[in-house]
């Protein structure tokens, strides 16, 4: 069954506290490469049948009304990935 996957982040300008937390860790812990992590969510919207612009739209409209809140996070991404979990589409 196709999946579509919605990326939802902290706008820049909100504090993260999760990512700072993760940030701070990261170093203690051997991971020295990285200077900045902020931390969004991830949703999984499974589709029965073929995914149609319509289903996409439907997707983004979810993404921005239901599953972010739009005065403190982006949807960053929404995309139709296959039953592997492999990139299908571009990204919104």
């Amino acid at each position: 069954m196709p999946i579509i996957v919605v990326d939802v982040m902290p706008k820049p300008e909100i504090l993260d506290p999760q990512g700072k937390a993760i940030n701070g860790a990261l170093p203690r812990l051997g991971f020295t490469q990285f200077s900045q992590v902020r931390q969004g969510k991830r949703f999984e919207l499974t589709v029965d049948g073929e995914v149609t612009d319509e289903i996409l739209a439907a997707a983004r409209k979810a993404a921005e009304e239901m599953l972010s809140n739009p005065v403190i996070e982006d949807v960053v991404n929404v995309e139709l990935v296959d039953e592997a979990g492999t990139d299908d589409e571009a990204h919104a």
